[in-house]
């Protein structure tokens, strides 16, 4: 594996895994809806789906989990700019750079198997041809 592709493996994996964290504590401990927490904190389980397959370097996974992560970039930026307690809205803000960061890091760690697929794609598509 090249040195690149393992920065960005490792950095998908530990912002999904800070973006989990951030989610449970937030809905239940830095600023919950309601006091106490709130049953928001159920938001954190689809981002456990593709935490396997992100930790073994499964293409699938980490395909379907970079389109999965742009829900919690939309809830980040709703809830920065649209929160009246500033502890929230700041919260919002990590969670939208957290997903940034995942989304980065799957798409370049993706890119050289995409290359690979198209360049197959084409073999075969000339040698059907001939």
């Amino acid at each position: 594996m090249l040195p690149r592709a393992k920065i960005y493996h490792w950095g998908a994996v530990g912002s999904l895994i800070a973006l989990i964290a951030l989610c449970v504590a937030w809905e239940l401990v830095l600023a919950p809806l309601r006091p106490g927490g709130s049953w928001l904190v159920l938001k954190v389980i689809p981002l456990l789906l593709p935490l396997r397959g992100t930790l073994k370097r499964d293409v699938y996974t980490l395909q379907w989990s970079s389109m999965l992560i742009l829900i919690y970039f939309t809830e980040g930026i709703v809830r920065a700019t649209s929160d009246s307690v500033p502890l929230s809205a700041a919260l919002g803000w990590v969670e939208t750079a957290l997903t940034c960061v995942f989304f980065l890091c799957t798409v370049l760690y993706l890119h050289p198997y995409k290359k690979a697929a198209k360049t197959l794609a084409r073999q075969a598509i000339s040698k059907a041809s001939k």
